[in-house]
């Protein structure tokens, strides 16, 4: 009986200790990292923008301009701003997955033929509401951490903007690994992972009341010397390789075979050139073409482009 009940107390506190880690702040971090790094689907449109061209029949300034309203949807962060001022963060995270869904689901369609070739401004308007998605992500994740860790929101900024940058070469990783070389599951795959990451973690991210303690921070100072130092690793490692090639070659040099070769005939170069080839290669003035700019596309000198109409234009 006294077995029964010491195994039944330590299924409860592992029940316990594993709602407390799911519930923790440092839970909240891995979440927003994983979500971060989902969030760079903007990076990925030269990988598949060829695909829309050739599905679609656009031509390149079409294409410009679907990038155009990408950009835009993905720097107009004023929405989700107002959106987490007034809603709890799983919201914020709820919206923007729908978007991103919607949007690249949306391409995905009228990439693969199932729908009817969309006009151009529909185009526009998905890319534009699925790029936007990123601003709702980054929104609930930035803020959230911050306000869980006010002393340390340098760092964790830090952090999570840098998975933003190493999301499109995580997602591209993902891609491959799913569908191969399939560039129209890509724009699929763009659509439903950041969405289903989410969605996981929608409960997870929030804000929490905490208290920090010196060993929290030396904890979270650790952290960041270890990423910071972990390149070293592969300098030494390869460095090392180099030394020791360097030694193997410095012990046991190759043999070189010599070949002496007679030239049939030597040729000596003239000693007298014509004055007027010597004067051709004297250098001109910077000064004397200043007012003589060479052709539109050709290279300019700085003095030339200062003096010209183009650049007198900025200023007009």
């Amino acid at each position: 009986m006294a077995k029964l009940t010491e195994n039944g107390g330590c299924k409860a506190n592992m029940v316990g200790f594993s709602i407390h880690l799911l519930m923790s702040r440092w839970f909240m971090v891995f979440a927003c990292l994983l979500i971060m790094s989902m969030a760079g689907a903007t990076y990925l449109f030269s990988l598949y923008s060829n695909e829309i061209n050739s599905s679609l029949g656009y031509d390149q300034t079409t294409l410009n301009l679907l990038s155009f309203f990408k950009d835009l949807g993905g720097n107009v962060g004023m929405i989700s701003g107002f959106i987490n001022e007034v809603t709890p963060p799983w919201v914020v995270f709820f919206m923007g997955a729908i978007m991103n869904f919607f949007g690249y689901f949306m391409i995905w369609l009228a990439v693969v033929g199932r729908i009817a070739k969309p006009p151009v401004w529909q185009m526009c308007f998905y890319i534009c509401i699925g790029a936007s998605s990123q601003t709702f992500a980054n929104t609930g994740v930035l803020v959230t951490c911050v306000k869980n860790f006010p002393e340390s929101r340098g760092i964790v900024l830090g952090l999570l903007k840098g998975f933003v940058g190493i999301s499109g070469a995580i997602i591209t990783q993902l891609y491959h690994a799913f569908y191969g070389n399939d560039v129209k599951s890509l724009v699929l795959l763009i659509g439903w992972l950041p969405s289903v990451v989410s969605c996981f973690f929608l409960r997870t991210v929030r804000g929490l009341k905490v208290s920090f303690t010196r060993l929290e921070y030396a904890g979270s100072a650790a952290v960041v010397l270890i990423l910071l130092f972990a390149p070293l690793v592969l300098v030494f490692k390869e460095e090392f390789y180099l030394w020791k090639r360097k030694q193997q070659i410095l012990h046991d040099p190759p043999q070189v075979k010599v070949v002496a070769e007679t030239p049939s005939s030597v040729q000596l170069a003239p000693q007298n050139q014509p004055q007027q080839e010597i004067s051709e290669l004297k250098p001109n003035s910077c000064f004397g073409d200043v007012f003589k700019p060479p052709p539109r596309g050709e290279d300019y000198t700085i003095l030339q482009a200062i003096f010209s109409l183009d650049f007198v234009g900025f200023y007009l």
